[in-house]
């Protein structure tokens, strides 16, 4: 019997009141029913506030590049929910997604989204032959979903920042040491350019371990990045490719795949510079203050040759997000700002508040947005869009004339 991927897909969707649920028993439980589906021989994982999907890109490109099956799984999706489960550089078929997210739905009644997806992921690989997965933590590190993964680990740390306090707690040392749980006995860690308070934090989880914590801040990471420069745009993507070069150099990556996976990667979404009939927009999934802040430095060199009366941002975000702080970072940099609530399953913040809080104007729909920032700037001008991964999605999917799954934030 053929099962039909939409409904499949109704099913899932239908879990998402369930939210976000932390904890590795029953998760774990469903992976043994499905076959210990949650043991490779080895794999990444990668947890950080930002900049995590970009370094599981570079690493699973070198990946390829040196021949191996590579199983990427990231989250969330900007267009179609395939997007999250990667073989080899392409969302998996259709047929084997409804096969996979059916079989962890089966195996798993009682889970959440993100569980039920985690479970699918590692069910494609097990049926593709994956010998290289690179897996994405959701939320934290210590208690989401990918965390019952076994084999030889190589944890990624790319970076500490204030996002999700209400589950991570208020302090970097609180949230370092949700994602320090991640790593594992007698392995090292990578991190990326940590703050003092969360990398002493890393430290000392590592050591109760006795696992080694390496920055990728080393000679050999720059020389990599001096003489090949990465193919993802901005200041912030360096460090994201230090610490994936770091990683595929403790996989014993061959320095030709590394350099292959420097200048080939793609990662749609991430500061993502789109020439349409109507004119340039650039998409960023920009979604908490460090993420705005990266943003604004990518894109100072930028706009220092444009006159901010041609750009216009195009914003909004969910209300969970300290946005005020995100608008105090990037704002500025816009001579016109249209606010907008991006769809999916959570609250978004209120447009209006966002246009008390810096003056702008308010659009019904992203598609509407994206009108009246172009009426603003005409075709010469640029249109930045950005503040929420839910609102990134849908506009990308609108100018490049793609088909779009429902957009949820988990």
């Amino acid at each position: 019997m053929t099962i039909d991927l939409p409904t499949v897909l109704r099913q899932l969707y239908a879990l998402t009141p369930r939210g976000i649920t932390l904890g590795l028993d029953r998760v774990l439980d469903a992976a043994r029913r499905l076959g210990d589906i949650h043991r490779f021989s080895a794999y990444a994982h990668i947890a950080g506030t930002n900049g995590k999907g970009s370094t599981a890109a570079f690493l699973a490109t070198m990946g390829r590049a040196a021949g191996a099956r590579v199983g990427l799984y990231t989250s969330p999706h900007l267009c179609r929910f395939a997007e999250r489960i990667q073989i080899d550089g392409h969302p998996i078929p259709d047929d084997l997604l409804a096969h996979c997210l059916s079989e962890a739905i089966k195996a798993g009644p009682d889970l959440s989204f993100f569980e039920v997806a985690t479970l699918a992921a590692f069910l494609a690989f097990r049926i593709c032959g994956v010998n290289f997965p690179v897996l994405e933590v959701g939320l934290g590190g210590r208690l989401d979903a990918t965390n019952i993964a076994e084999g030889h680990a190589v944890p990624i740390i790319t970076r500490i920042a204030f996002d999700h306090m209400e589950i991570l707690g208020p302090t970097l040392r609180h949230i370092a040491r949700e994602k320090a749980g991640i790593l594992r006995p007698s392995t090292t860690a990578i991190v990326g350019r940590l703050h003092p308070d969360a990398l002493e934090t890393v430290q000392q989880v590592a050591q109760s371990l006795g696992a080694t914590v390496y920055e990728a801040t080393g000679p050999e990471e720059q020389h990599y990045l001096n003489s090949y420069p990465p193919s993802l745009p901005g200041p912030f993507q360096r460090q994201n490719a230090l610490c994936a070069v770091a990683a595929a150099r403790v996989f014993h990556l061959p320095p030709q795949a590394i350099i292959q996976g420097l200048s080939e990667t793609r990662w749609p979404g991430r500061c993502e510079l789109l020439e349409t009939s109507e004119g340039y927009v650039l998409l960023d999934c920009a979604h908490n203050p460090d993420g705005a802040l990266a943003l604004k430095n990518a894109l100072i060199s930028l706009v220092m040759s444009i006159p901010r009366r041609h750009i216009a941002l195009i914003f909004g975000a969910m209300a969970d997000k300290n946005w005020r702080a995100m608008l105090d970072r990037m704002g500025s940099l816009a001579g016109h700002r249209v606010y907008v609530a991006p769809p999916g399953g959570r609250t978004p913040a209120d447009p209006i508040a966002l246009q008390g809080h810096l003056a702008g104007e308010v659009a019904l729909s992203p598609a509407e947005a994206l009108s009246m920032a172009r009426r603003k700037v005409g075709r010469s001008g640029l249109v930045i869009v950005t503040g929420s991964t839910c609102l990134v999605g849908p506009l990308r999917a609108q100018i490049l004339g793609l088909s779009m799954d429902p957009q949820v934030g988990l």
